[in-house]
């Protein structure tokens, strides 16, 4: 069953419960886990699930979350990031990576 959540820090919270505790930030060509130091490259992590938030009235509050987890790395973490025309400038593999997980 697909969970639904109200806010951003729900989703969050809810999926570092569930053992997503690594703390994952977005690059151009890979995602960084700060805990370990590792540099996923976008064959080397899947997506388990995301959530989108869209801000009421302000574009620039839309952001996605992505429980993340690579048996390469052993990491399980969590990403944030924005979308629309606050998203970062990413490079065609992760574009794509990322892509196949959103929602038109």
């Amino acid at each position: 069953m697909a969970r639904t959540y109200d806010t951003l820090s729900q989703a969050v919270n809810d999926l570092q419960a569930r053992g997503y505790t690594d703390d994952l930030v977005l690059h151009d060509e890979c995602v960084i886990c700060n805990e370990s130091n590792a540099a996923l490259k976008p064959e080397e992590f899947n997506i388990d699930e995301f959530h989108r938030f869209e801000g009421e009235s302000n574009p620039s509050d839309e952001s996605i979350v992505y429980a993340i987890s690579s048996t390469k790395h052993n990491v399980k973490g969590v990403l944030v990031n924005a979308f629309g025309p606050g998203a970062s400038s990413l490079n065609q593999a992760m574009v794509a990576k990322l892509a196949t997980h959103r929602v038109a």
